[in-house]
């Protein structure tokens, strides 16, 4: 009798579902409605995407950080533009919230409660990777979860904003360090010295595009949360969340937030004299 490795013909094959684990992903819509309400469907699958592609962004910010930690630039400017188009397709898929009407969300809207997406941990680590922590947060999870510890793990360790910041030092750049005491003269060092990234762009385009590259996903971001807040009052007007938050009025509070403040502040201070990337062969007035 023979013994070896079996053949190819008695090995299961791999396939397309099995891979994707297919199954598994279409039954994990499991409604709440009683009857059935057809909307609801919808609505649990454009959150449960959402939360892929949060998974999928948090894989790639920290790729990113460790790129920026080994001086490898392009290879995170690479990613980063991959999170912006990941981001620009969470903004489309509001629109396809949209077309379900305030009508068809109230069938079904009561079984939701206390659930809310302001309980999304997924999310929550994302803002805190980019600079945005708030410890506060942390105790929407129970101590002894999954979630509290991916989160307060978010909050102690270093977020893409301290990663650029560090980078920027180990390339020449005087920059204090920042805290939330800080006062004017602290601040207003560091923005002339990140200024050099613009009025020095020729010599720093690769920071120069990573700068523009952050700002660019700080932008998508903010217009993601303000797709979500018209979205949201189209749908429930002035209402309480269904977790007990202030609903719409919370979302507003939220659209000025900014991942990066310094960069979008150092621009009231640019002009054709001082900074930014001529064109060759132009004259600066």
């Amino acid at each position: 009798m023979r013994f070896g490795l079996p053949s190819k013909q008695n090995e299961e094959q791999l396939t397309y579902g099995g891979y994707l684990r297919v199954n598994d992903l279409i039954n994990l819509q499991q409604l709440r409605s009683d009857p059935p309400q057809h909307d609801e469907t919808l609505f649990i699958i454009i959150h449960q995407v959402h939360e892929l592609w949060f998974k999928q962004l948090l894989h790639e910010f920290d790729s990113i950080i460790e790129n920026l930690n080994r001086n490898e630039v392009l290879r995170a400017i690479r990613l980063l533009r991959r999170c912006i188009e990941i981001h620009r397709v969470l903004v489309n898929q509001v629109a396809v919230l949209e077309t379900m009407t305030p009508m068809d969300f109230l069938t079904f809207r009561d079984h939701l409660m206390p659930a809310s997406g302001f309980q999304s941990s997924q999310f929550r680590e994302l803002e805190f990777l980019c600079g945005l922590k708030e410890e506060s947060f942390c105790n929407n999870y129970a101590t002894d979860s999954d979630e509290y510890e991916s989160l307060h793990k978010r909050l102690t360790e270093p977020s893409l904003l301290d990663a650029f910041y560090s980078l920027l030092r180990r390339c020449g750049f005087d920059l204090p360090e920042k805290s939330h005491t800080e006062d004017a003269v602290t601040h207003h060092r560091r923005l002339a010295e990140m200024m050099r990234i613009y009025q020095e762009a020729e010599r720093h385009y690769d920071l120069f595009m990573l700068a523009e590259s952050l700002i660019e996903y700080d932008e998508i971001f903010v217009l993601w949360r303000l797709r979500h807040v018209k979205m949201a009052e189209r749908m429930i007007g002035s209402k309480v969340g269904t977790g007990g938050s202030e609903g719409v009025n919370y979302l507003k509070s939220t659209v000025e937030q900014k991942f990066f403040p310094d960069l979008w502040e150092l621009r009231t201070y640019l002009s054709n004299a001082t900074g930014g990337c001529p064109v060759s062969g132009s004259k600066s007035s």
